[in-house]
């Protein structure tokens, strides 16, 4: 059936089963009400949610009724279903179809009834998806911690028949400015596909500047198709096409040197279908964090390598990180939190799974070992190397702790940022300044290391210090360990995210630096997430 189609028949309303009501002598009518009421509660008795909604709301029809109110609600469903692949969800799994040859086959009480609920399932079903995503996200990586807001289900019954119907599924999408240009750029893409993609693979390794021939015309036809360069002749790798390689190396996390090198010339040769992934994956992450995110909060993006403060949705300020690196111990998890303190010059308490499995085998090589670090007994006294035979140790029998007192070579650096959780995870500084020129930083234990830790300070004191430059700096200066609470706490949201965007600007996209999205976009796939190719 077609859109107008659909719309036709749910105007119209279940016009044989209400005939039929409207025909039936008084004690029919109460056998035919008893008889919808006892199928909506047959029906419902499975789902705990929907039994004790329908119980409470006296098994009134929701959906099948015969009002202006009814038709409405109904009408609004089946729009809500045809716009669910806009929103990259499995719109097969409402099963609007099958959902329409059910109303239409509605000839008694007792269809009327297994209908009722049979839409209220795939209303519960669309409701929770649109709003808080499709899938659970530690099921799919146990790395990512999100806690997801899911919001009651009988709540979604409630609030709809109380609701204006349209104006409810408006509402259930996220409402972030992220979220709206993500759609706009799927729904752009999705047209991109269907003329075809960006054309031609450049069949090239790599291209330098200066180069001409077939590849660098297959270069240029790309980046003009992706909207980096503007309609060109050239077939020379030229001053214009370096500017356009510059652009696309910014707007993908690349170092904008200019020259198509192989991790450039690899990005520059991904599909459309690729980078619509992305954003379909991005879409669902953003609804996992349907909630508001603070109206100043700080943004780690893992595959970005950034770290930014976000005022009423403005970047305030941002700087380089570097984030845990790519092995099963080491990766940086994804959760939220809040930044309530910070500490200068702080002390550094070495997780006990470094200390055992890295430190330990090298006291036992050598008792005088990483000799910055000082070690405790259970008592808290410093307890000579002298004293001690590592090789009577091992993982588990290890009974000292190891720190490393505040200094310029501490591994946090001088300053900490702390939003206290059970992964242990926080925001410092670190001696290890050159890492920060490199283009892919997965280097550290799992915590997030700033290049500007500083800066990031300054600018989390201005909101309750005078001179936050000096007060910092003065706190500095006096070498102990010191703790600043934040007067207003600060919302911190570790994500991840391979595409993502900004005000202004072509659509970022990142390399899947922990194969994260990608777990993630099969588990969508096999929920019935499709790609589609929309014509404009």
């Amino acid at each position: 059936m077609t859109k107008a189609g659909v719309r036709v028949f749910l105007l119209a309303g279940l016009v044989a089963c209400v005939q039929l009501f409207v025909s039936a002598t008084p004690s029919q009518a109460v056998g035919q009400v008893t008889a919808f009421k006892q199928a909506v509660a047959e029906a419902a008795a499975q789902d705990r949610d929907l039994a004790a909604f329908y119980r409470e709301y006296g098994y009134q029809p929701l959906w099948t009724g015969s009002s202006r109110k009814d038709r409405r609600r109904r009408a609004a469903l089946f729009d809500a279903i045809a716009a669910a692949d806009d929103h990259g969800l499995p719109s097969a799994r409402y099963d609007a179809d099958s959902l329409l040859r059910q109303l239409d086959s509605v000839r008694s009480p007792r269809d009327r009834g297994l209908a009722e609920v049979a839409l209220s399932r795939a209303f519960l079903s669309l409701a929770r998806d649109m709003q808080t995503g499709v899938l659970v996200p530690a099921r799919i990586d146990s790395d990512i911690k999100r806690q997801v807001p899911y919001r009651d289900r009988k709540s979604y019954l409630t609030g709809f028949a109380q609701s204006d119907p349209a104006g409810f599924f408006r509402a259930l999408p996220p409402k972030t400015n992220e979220y709206s240009r993500l759609m706009k750029e799927k729904l752009r893409l999705e047209r991109v596909l269907a003329q075809g993609g960006w054309g031609p693979k450049v069949p090239a390794d790599g291209l330098k500047p200066g180069q001409s021939g077939a590849a660098v015309v297959a270069m240029r036809n790309r980046l003009i198709a992706m909207g980096f360069l503007p309609r060109s002749a050239t077939n020379s790798y030229d001053t214009q096409m370096l500017q356009a390689v510059q652009g696309f190396q910014v707007a993908h996390g690349l170092t904008p040197d200019g020259v198509a090198g192989s991790g450039t010339m690899a990005e520059i040769n991904r599909s459309v279908s690729d980078r619509l992934k992305s954003i379909i994956v991005a879409m669902e992450r953003e609804r996992w964090m349907n909630k508001p995110k603070g109206q100043r909060h700080i943004m780690v993006n893992l595959t970005d390598f950034h770290a930014r403060i976000f005022d009423n949705d403005v970047v305030t300020f941002e700087t380089r990180a570097v984030i845990g690196k790519n092995d099963s111990t080491r990766r940086s998890p994804e959760f939220s939190d809040e930044m309530d303190h910070m500490v200068i010059n702080p002390t550094w308490h070495v997780p006990r799974s470094i200390a055992v499995n890295e430190y330990l085998p090298q006291m036992k090589r050598n008792r005088n070992a990483v000799g910055h670090l000082k070690l405790y007994d259970r008592r808290g006294r410093q307890v000579s190397r002298s004293s001690i035979n590592f090789n009577a140790y091992n993982a588990s029998n290890f009974p000292y702790a190891i720190k490393q007192p505040p200094s310029q070579r501490n591994a946090l650096g001088l300053v900490k940022f702390m939003f206290p959780n059970k992964y242990n995870i926080y925001l410092h500084d670190t001696p290890a300044k050159n890492l920060f020129e490199r283009e892919k930083r997965d280097y550290s234990h799992g915590c997030i290391r700033l290049q500007k830790p500083f800066e990031f300070a300054y600018t989390l004191l201005a909101k309750q210090e005078n001179d936050p430059k000096g007060f910092f700096h003065a706190t500095l200066n006096t070498g102990r360990e010191t703790r600043v609470n934040m007067v207003d706490p600060v919302p911190v949201h570790i994500q991840y995210r391979t595409a993502f965007t900004r005000a202004k600007g072509p659509v970022q996209y990142r390399r899947d630096v922990y194969g994260r999205d990608g777990r993630i976009w099969d588990a969508l796939e096999k929920a019935g997430v499709s790609l589609r190719a929309q014509q404009g």
